[in-house]
């Protein structure tokens, strides 16, 4: 064996000698699932307050002693970015908070967003061992952003190690989570990283589309930070495509190009009314109020404040708008979804917070056109009545009308999140990129290497839409894939 091997051999042994001594295996299987402290709701839609308020140094201590330091941790191989979760876990049960971050900065750039937004339901803790037991999973995400609070709180940021200088120039364009998680890992192998952003702020998606009261900017910007402390540099006000060009960027003596552009082009669905004033998509919607400051009434370019609001869909971003809406001062705020809750494609606690919050929800509803007044003003939305029919091709069942049964709702603004499509900026700009039908790059899933071989992408504009998680796991396999390719050129 290696010796990598051997330590971690010894490792195991260490961490199970620590387990028999704090806590045996059957007490651990009777610790209960830590709550996390929220807000109260009348409270917070009164204000854009983080909404979740993370664990106690107690509650921490007290749900890491339930992992079972599984000899085979499939929560590790779940993990798009590959977290080693037994090791960060074992130094919360030990005390030692700060090691715990420092494991979580070993392959993720942004743990304390993770463990805010990252669906662990879906993905580790949906492995873990204790639902094969038909107990609850270890709570790996409150874990995950105890540890990346404690470690900014106590103002000892960890900065990772990095290759020394290879000369080599490599440019990422985007600066959401896919283009941040390849910053990072080829920051570490000794690369020049340029990240360029077309929007003044750094974040992407994690800035403009994600409410403050999910993930407020400030933990973003100090993950952001720890970027530049190892030197990626970071370029806003930039559109490749068009501020610069592909040939510009070679000019500038980039070698690599990593796109994460993004799925920035919103759908919609094509039915009448849907040009009447006060129908706009979530899009426009979360980027006006979370970077433009579009709320408030001294701003330049205000954005609608509905009092009876609508929104489309049944997802993340769909929660995100229409809990926006109801912080706006909307007296009804509405979820509009054509299939029933349990197919709904948001997480959990979202609904649970919406719900929480007032929000109601017309499931089995579909909208078949908005009305308007002389103004061109939206006044109402007809509803056609669903029904669920047989699985389709996602594997959901699909929705079937039901004839003859309609509702019509008044409303005064409707947000339409039916899903979005990639940025065709770059497709279009630079010739000899493949893109399927759907207008994403198409590339080598193993090294999310494009047909122009210097280029490389991941995030949505390879997916077409993705968890924050999913599009930092394309940025690590993006880095991987770009470092193989140049060191053998």
């Amino acid at each position: 064996m290696t010796n990598e091997t051997n330590l971690a051999e010894e490792r195991k042994q260490h961490w199970r000698e620590e387990l028999r001594k704090s806590k045996n295996a059957k007490d651990r299987k009777e610790i209960p699932r830590v709550k996390m402290r929220e807000l109260a709701p009348e409270y917070r839609i009164t204000n854009n307050s983080e909404v979740n308020l993370g664990l106690t140094q107690e509650q921490a201590l007290l749900e890491a002693k339930r992992c079972l330091d599984c000899p085979s941790p499939a929560c590790v191989s779940s993990c798009p970015v590959s977290i080693n979760i037994p090791k960060f876990i074992k130094h919360i049960e030990c005390g030692q908070f700060l090691e715990a971050a420092k494991t979580l900065k070993e392959t993720s750039a942004l743990p304390a967003v993770c463990g805010r937004v990252c669906p662990q339901e879906k993905q580790c803790e949906e492995k873990c061992m204790f639902l094969k037991m038909k107990k609850e999973p270890v709570a790996i995400g409150y874990l995950e952003r105890f540890a990346a609070d404690y470690e900014r709180d106590a103002g000892k940021i960890s900065i990772p190690s990095v290759a020394p200088e290879n000369g080599i120039k490599v440019a990422a364009v985007g600066s959401g989570p896919a283009g941040l998680s390849f910053a990072l890992d080829m920051a570490k192998r000794g690369y020049a990283v340029t990240v360029f952003e077309a929007l003044h702020e750094i974040g992407g998606v994690l800035k403009y589309g994600i409410p403050e009261f999910r993930l407020p900017n400030e933990i973003v910007d100090v993950e952001i930070n720890v970027l530049r402390k190892i030197g990626v540099e970071f370029v806003t006000d930039c559109i490749i495509g068009k501020t610069l060009s592909y040939d510009d960027l070679h000019e500038a003596g980039f070698n690599g190009v990593f796109v994460s552009s993004g799925a920035g082009l919103p759908r919609f669905m094509n039915i009448p009314g849907e040009n009447l004033n006060g129908v706009m998509s979530s899009n426009e919607y979360l980027t006006r109020v979370n970077l433009m400051d579009a709320a408030s009434p001294e701003s330049d370019t205000p954005v609608l404040i509905g009092k009876n609001v609508a929104v489309i869909g049944g997802g993340n971003t769909a929660m995100d708008a229409v809990r926006t809406a109801r912080r706006l001062g909307a007296q009804r705020a509405m979820i509009i979804y054509r299939r029933s809750e349990e197919e709904m494609p948001a997480r959990i606690e979202e609904v649970k917070h919406a719900k929480e919050e007032g929000i109601e929800f017309y499931t089995l509803h579909n909208p078949i056109e908005y009305r308007g007044d002389e103004k061109g003003r939206v006044t109402h939305v007809l509803l056609q009545k669903m029904t669920l029919g047989e699985p389709d091709a996602s594997g959901r069942r699909a929705p079937v009308e039901l004839p003859g049964q309609t509702e019509l709702i008044a409303v005064d603004e409707v947000i339409v999140s039916v899903g979005v499509s990639p940025n065709p900026l770059i497709p279009a700009a630079i010739s000899g990129l493949e893109v399927s039908k759907w207008g994403t790059l198409i590339v080598n899933q193993d090294t999310m290497q494009t047909s122009i071989p210097d280029i490389f992408a991941g995030g949505d504009i390879v997916r077409g839409g993705a968890t924050v998680i999913l599009a930092m796991g394309d940025g690590r396999k993006a880095a991987a894939g770009m470092d193989s390719y140049l060191s053998n050129l």
